[in-house]
């Protein structure tokens, strides 16, 4: 279990010269995020799960699937459901990784994992909370929300700006656990630009990455090259909650 009391952020950070890199391009990648060993546990702890839940959408439908359904699928059920997802990737919005869901850091909502979810909690207060409102600036964040993710190869989120009315949503994070990664082996954040443009970085370790919402963006196809699954903590910065 991670324990938001240990989790800090590294001393060494220069805030004063990333909110700049924020404010100019709307989007930045924080190294070395969490002092001591922190993200080394957090990433032993998404290894070392075997409860994770697939999820693919269909429209506006979520399903979920464990590895347990997964595994006992017939092979033409799942060649039928690999079609679906190209299907639905060819023109929409599509997706398909591993979750594993989060606290609320203010409390509220659904319980999370409960394993996982201090590292949220740390977010939504603290110095934490205090430097990401001086980052994006944005000093209504009242808490983060978020999500474990895996990617396998194969897996893939297409283009989308996360703007979703009466979430306020002030920004995006991404912290990457990836201790090693190849940019061949895909699963990269990318950025979409009106001019045709992509720009983008490759899955990191100890980096949180923190972009503006709403902005068009995507994590590109994991090669079936990858040796491991892009393990990421992802979510929003949030205001406070609208009553009712």
């Amino acid at each position: 279990m991670i324990d938001s009391a240990t989790l800090a952020l590294n001393p060494a950070l220069d805030w004063d010269a990333l909110r700049a890199r924020f404010a100019a391009d709307g989007r930045v990648r924080i190294r070395d995020l969490l002092a001591g060993d922190a993200a080394e546990r957090l990433h032993a702890a998404l290894r070392g799960r075997d409860d994770w839940r697939q999820v693919i959408n269909s429209g506006d439908k979520v399903f979920e699937l464990d590895r347990a359904t997964r595994a006992a699928m017939a092979p033409a059920q799942a060649a039928a459901l690999d079609e679906a997802v190209r299907n639905g990737a060819r023109h929409g919005f599509q997706y398909r990784y591993e979750t594993l869901r989060l606290s609320d850091g203010d409390g509220d909502g659904p319980a999370g994992d409960p394993a996982l979810s201090p590292f949220t909690r740390w977010l939504s207060e603290g110095p934490a909370r205090a430097a990401l409102r001086r980052l994006v600036g944005a000093p209504d964040i009242a808490f983060a929300d978020g999500q474990a993710t895996a990617y396998a190869p194969g897996d893939f989120l297409t283009g989308h700006t996360d703007a979703v009315p009466g979430k306020a949503r002030r920004a995006a994070y991404v912290l990457g656990l990836n201790p090693e990664w190849r940019v061949e082996w895909g699963g990269l954040l990318l950025f979409h630009g009106d001019d045709g443009w992509v720009t983008g970085v490759a899955p990191g370790f100890n980096t949180l990455d923190v972009f503006a919402v709403p902005q068009v963006h995507s994590v590109s196809r994991v090669a079936p090259e990858a040796p491991y699954r892009r393990y990421a903590i992802t979510g929003w910065l949030r205001g406070a909650r609208t009553p009712g």
